[in-house]
């Protein structure tokens, strides 16, 4: 007997396990090689789909990236709003943030590479992606709150720009891993160990708390 077709709802369902498998796929060869280094043919290998399926999907090697860099920026944005700064004291929710944006830079070494490549492409990706824009703004917004609290309460100065001061913790934590095999030469001594990494993350704390503290 013939085998009956597969129901709509099936058809989707496994639409986005291959979207899905393309997706992790692409992140995985565009951290390890770039975008200009990254074929589609090894996308589709990686993933176990036809190569068409990625042009069905993304049109375009770019259109794949753009995705790529959608899903990475969803992620740690989702991952922020789980934080939920804006119900804790204002000293704890400045914190929680420093050691959350630590800890992400540790956790995910494929966010730093993916953020450096766009940046050899002068964001040409994501300044087409409304997503990407709009994922910014409730982070913001939150820290603000979380700042104008801090000020009422007498605990922190007034003034801090909330964008200047995510800016500044994902600067301070960003930079130490992107950087951190040059730094580990230049200064003659290991930047990944655990003693070296606690010393950076207090260093970090005491920095951000030390500006905002009246």
């Amino acid at each position: 007997m013939p085998r009956p077709a597969p129901s709509p709802e099936n058809r989707t369902r496994d639409a986005e396990r291959s979207r899905q498998a393309i997706l992790s796929a692409a992140l995985a060869a565009f951290a390890e090689h770039g975008l200009g280094g990254t074929r589609i043919d090894d996308v589709a290998a990686r993933a176990g789909v036809d190569k068409r399926l990625i042009y069905y999907y993304f049109r375009t090697k770019d259109g794949l990236f753009s995705a790529v860099l959608e899903e990475v920026y969803a992620g740690i944005r989702n991952a922020e709003a789980e934080l939920h700064l804006a119900e804790l004291p204002p000293v704890e929710a400045i914190t929680r943030l420093v050691d959350f944006t630590w800890a992400y830079h540790l956790d995910h070494p494929e966010f730093i590479t993916l953020i450096n490549s766009e940046n050899l492409h002068r964001a040409a990706h994501i300044a087409q992606s409304e997503r990407i824009r709009t994922l910014h703004s409730p982070l913001i917004g939150t820290l603000g709150t979380v700042l104008e609290r801090g000020r009422e309460e007498g605990v922190f100065r007034g003034g801090v720009d909330p964008q200047q001061l995510y800016i500044s913790i994902a600067g301070l934590c960003y930079f130490y891993f992107s950087n951190r095999h040059t730094l580990g030469v230049i200064f003659g001594r290991p930047v990944d160990s655990p003693k070296a990494l606690h010393e950076r993350l207090s260093h970090v704390r005491e920095m951000v708390l030390g500006y905002l503290l009246r």
